[in-house]
C-alpha cells in the first residue's frame, strides 16, 4: 500500500488520491444510511418470526440490509471505480455515467452487482452482528458500561472481522467492475469464475490482495461509524444498538 501511495503522489499528484470522491460520498450517504437504518427493522422482524435475537438472527439482518443497500447504490460504485482507474480523464461523475451507458448499456451500471451484494451482505452481517454480539459479551463479562469505551472496543473488533470476511469478495467485485464489456473478450464470466481464475493463476493469497489497504480504510471507518451512530441514537432518544 505504501509503494502504491508513493507512486500515485509522484506520477499523478495528490489529487489522484481523491479521484471518484463525488460518487463515493453520494454512495456512502445512501448506502451507509440504508444498511444501518434497515438493520434494526430487519432484526425486529426476524425476532418476531423466530422468537429470538441470537447471533444467526443478527447475521441475517445485517446480510439483508447490506444487500438491499448495495443493490440501490451499485451504479455509483461503478462510476467511482471507473474514475479512480482513469486519472487522466477530466470528466465528472455524470459524464462518466453517460459514457458508460452509451458505450456499454444501462446494465453496465449494475456490473458486478452480484459480488457487490455478496460483499455488502458479508460486510454488514459481520460488522453489525460482531459489534452487537461483542457489546453483549463485554457488558456481561467486563466492568464496561454503555458508553464511548464500550463502543470503541466493540467497533474495533467489528472492523477487524469485517475486513477478514470481505477482502476476497471486495477484490472479486473490483475485478468484475473494471471489465469493459464493449471492448474485446471478457476475462471473467461471473464471480465464481473470477475467483477460480484468480486462485488458479495467482494463488489463494491473491484473494487478499489489497487487504492492508482495505483494513486501513475499513478499520477506522467502522470505528467512526459505530461511535457516531451510537451518539446520534442517544441524542435522538433511541436505545443503543
Amino acid at each position: 500500500m505504501g509503494t502504491i501511495f508513493t507512486q500515485m503522489i509522484k506520477n499523478e499528484g495528490a489529487r489522484s488520491l481523491y479521484l471518484g470522491l463525488v460518487p463515493a460520498l453520494t454512495r456512502s450517504l445512501v448506502y451507509g444510511g440504508l444498511r444501518l437504518g434497515l438493520y434494526e427493522p430487519f432484526k425486529y422482524v426476524c425476532e418476531h418470526v423466530v422468537g429470538s435475537t441470537n447471533i444467526f438472527v443478527k447475521i441475517a439482518s445485517g446480510a439483508f440490509s447490506g444487500a438491499i443497500a448495495t443493490g440501490v447504490t451499485n451504479p455509483m460504485e461503478v462510476v467511482k471505480v471507473r474514475l479512480q482507474m482513469n486519472s487522466s480523464s477530466q470528466t465528472g461523475p455524470f459524464r462518466e455515467m453517460y459514457k458508460i451507458v452509451s458505450d456499454e448499456g444501462v446494465r453496465a451500471l449494475w456490473k458486478g452487482v452480484g459480488p457487490a451484494m455478496a460483499r455488502a451482505s458479508c460486510l454488514t452481517a459481520s460488522q453489525l452482528a460482531t459489534y452487537d454480539e461483542s457489546k453483549q459479551v463485554l457488558l456481561k463479562w467486563t466492568p464496561l458500561e454503555e458508553g464511548f469505551h464500550l463502543h470503541l472496543i466493540s467497533s474495533c473488533i467489528a472492523g477487524t472481522v469485517g475486513t477478514l470476511v470481505t477482502a476476497p469478495v471486495d477484490m472479486i467485485k473490483t475485478r468484475l467492475m473494471l471489465q469493459q464489456e464493449a471492448r474485446g473478450v471478457r476475462n471473467y464470466r461471473n464471480a465464481f469464475h473470477c475467483a477460480y481464475q484468480v486462485v488458479l493463476t495467482e494463488g489463494f493469497g491473491a484473494l487478499y490482495k489489497g487487504g492492508s489497504a482495505t483494513f486501513a480504510r475499513l478499520g477506522p471507518q467502522t470505528t467512526i461509524t459505530f461511535i457516531v451512530c451510537e451518539k446520534l441514537r442517544e441524542l435522538a432518544g433511541m436505545k443503543a444498538i
